[in-house]
């Protein structure tokens, strides 16, 4: 099955900016920029498997190619996934570095996935650990497990594999793709419950969060993580992120704080923190500390 579609926006088209969330490091199999400007994604819809090439037709238009049995359901929800339904109305930022920020991409939207497991589940492998590290774990475990890509995908590209799979998948599989015991432990459980997990994107984006963090091993990074792609929810702050804090306080303050003094210092962004914090990167205004050596992640399938 074949369907396309197009987005018209009023402003200028940024599906990179708007998408970029959703790679998970370079080599994703679920995620690819080609040299000619497009995006190729996959998903598990409802409906079934898909691969979508998005990409900008003009300065204001967006237009997508998408095939497999869950094509059409993914053109008919494309607006929401590159940020058409995104309502920024009442972000006014007086503090002077966020305020620069908006007004140099005062166009940046957050896209919404709908898809809730295809979120949290890169997220919990990406607990705790470097961001490289969890990339390799999740390319490790799409590739193997993952499905090929329907259409005329590239050649790398898998579909990512559903919650019947990802709860089959033995222990030592995860072990051999160096993720641990109690994030192995933690995906399985999200998996076991994925019929309510995907009814959460009809509530509200914070009941949602909250409803994340009542599942093992889900807590509020976690939660924030998935939500900003799965629901596109303007105010999921990444408490608990390695670099987050430190960021932000040297971006606004000129010194690096924690984490309890960053939700203080958002607090007045409130609901946009999650779209304040996407601005300081996407302005280029966000300023990141040099970071020395670090103790190596050691592989646990060598173990």
């Amino acid at each position: 099955m074949r369907s396309s579609a197009s987005v018209v926006f009023a402003g200028p088209a940024s599906p990179g900016l708007t998408l970029s969330p959703l790679r998970r490091g370079g080599g994703d199999p679920c995620y690819y920029d080609d040299v000619d400007g497009s995006i190729w994604r996959t998903s598990l819809m409802r409906t079934g498997p898909v691969t979508a090439r998005i990409r900008r037709a003009t300065v204001d238009t967006v237009d997508c190619e998408a095939w497999g049995p869950g094509a059409v359901e993914f053109t008919d929800t494309l607006p929401a996934l590159l940020g058409a339904d995104d309502d920024a109305s009442g972000f006014e930022p007086t503090e002077p570095t966020i305020a620069a920020a908006l007004r140099r991409v005062p166009h940046l939207r957050l896209g919404r996935t709908g898809r809730v497991l295809e979120a949290l589940i890169p997220a919990v492998i990406e607990q705790r650990v470097a961001g490289k590290d969890a990339f390799g774990s999740w390319r490790r475990l799409v590739t193997r497990y993952g499905a090929p890509a329907p259409g005329p995908a590239p050649a790398r590209l898998r579909v990512p594999p559903g919650a019947d799979v990802w709860r089959r998948i033995p222990s030592w599989e995860f072990h051999r793709a160096n993720v641990d015991p109690g994030r192995a432990r933690t995906v399985v459980g999200c998996a076991q419950r994925a019929d309510a997990l995907e009814r959460l994107v009809d509530r509200p984006a914070a009941a949602a969060r909250r409803a994340l963090m009542s599942l093992p091993g889900v807590g509020e990074w976690t939660a924030a993580e998935t939500a900003q792609r799965a629901f596109g929810d303007p105010d999921a702050l990444s408490v608990g992120d390695y670099h987050l804090a430190t960021v932000v306080g040297r971006s606004l303050l000129g010194h690096p704080i924690d984490d309890a003094q960053m939700v203080e210092l958002l607090e007045p962004m409130r609901p946009h923190r999650h779209r304040a914090v996407r601005l300081l990167g996407a302005s280029g205004l966000a300023v990141y500390a040099r970071f020395g050596p670090r103790m190596p992640i050691p592989n646990l399938a060598e173990m």
